[in-house]
């Protein structure tokens, strides 16, 4: 395989995107394994915090040693940076000093960058993408491996309800096979923290809705994955398709989007919302924004406002969010 003969004989970094989520951290963790089969040892890293109750189960189920960019002093210039579940130059990707020579991701592509290996196709999870090169090359897989690769195609494809692809099913036919059962079902036991209330408080007193678009604003810092969640369960309303979270947070905003419209693509909506005041991409589901503090001035008084009219404004552009 082409992307075991680039990284032979280099010190190998595997980067997550900011805050990973378990499809993030699944697809890192298999890859990690994958590549140990073929005697490439690995470091996982990311960037942020990983503080969600789910994922700090996860990483404690399945073994998982992944460290924040800070703890990881050593790296060089010259070391290797294979980014999972992530592409250079988005918002959601710190650039670290090591070269970043390979991307596999299953987002879309909004700034365009050159690799030495390159594998990004549109799927509901990147965990299948790994599940699929243990497949096709007839690697060995342990059953650990396979459960977290398993989880997180489940929570990237919410229970196969959102941008599923032939190749997710099949993987997760392939991989739960091999999947050791009793960690898998250990991960859905008491999955909310009760801090998290105050999160979803916040965004229930805040909700307003305009011809079936939601907006929520949580006024204090809220980690990556709560406002993606927030904004899954304020799409279950019945009076909402498309739904926009954000969280005023000391570095900036950051928005989650999500839709059930056919005609309104999350990534490009979010992508053109935000572009004269930070940047924002995804699948045609669900996409994650960001306007950064320096930019936060540039919207004016009143916040909430602005944000819901980009929005707004955006979705009249058909052409360019379809």
């Amino acid at each position: 395989m082409k992307l075991v003969w680039l990284l032979r004989g280099h010190k190998i970094y595997i980067q997550t995107h900011n805050f990973p989520d378990p499809d993030a951290i699944s697809s890192a963790f298999g890859l990690q394994n994958f590549l140990k089969y073929y005697e490439i040892e690995s470091i996982l890293c990311y960037d942020g915090k990983i503080d969600k109750l789910s994922t700090k189960r996860m990483l404690k189920t399945y073994g998982i040693h992944i460290f924040a960019i800070e703890e990881l002093a050593d790296m060089r210039e010259e070391d290797y940076i294979v980014m999972v579940d992530a592409q250079k130059y988005n918002s959601n990707l710190t650039d670290c000093i090591a070269c970043e020579v390979a991307c596999i991701d299953h987002h879309p592509t909004f700034i365009e960058c050159d690799y030495l290996y390159k594998d990004i196709r549109i799927h509901g999870a990147c965990a299948s993408m790994i599940g699929e090169y243990f497949y096709i090359t007839k690697t060995p897989m342990d059953p650990n491996t396979a459960a977290a690769l398993t989880y997180g195609i489940k929570m990237d494809t919410s229970d196969f309800s959102r941008g599923v692809t032939d190749l997710d099913i099949d993987m997760f036919a392939y991989l739960y096979k091999l999947a050791d059962k009793e960690k898998l079902s250990r991960m859905y036991n008491n999955v909310i923290e009760f801090a998290d209330l105050h999160a979803y408080g916040a965004a229930i007193e805040s909700i307003s809705v305009y011809d079936k678009t939601g907006f929520a604003a949580i006024p204090f810092n809220c980690p990556d994955a709560l406002i993606a969640t927030i904004s899954d369960f304020i799409l279950a309303l019945d009076v909402v398709d498309v739904a926009v979270v954000y969280a005023k947070r000391e570095d900036g905003i950051k928005c989650s989007v999500r839709s059930e419209r056919y005609d309104v693509n999350a990534g490009k909506l979010t992508n053109l919302a935000l572009m004269e005041y930070g940047n924002g991409g995804g699948h045609f589901s669900m996409a994650g924004g960001f306007i950064p503090l320096d930019n936060v001035s540039k919207l004016g008084h009143n916040i909430d406002y602005k944000i819901r009219m980009l929005f707004l404004d955006a979705m009249k552009d058909q052409n360019k969010i379809q």
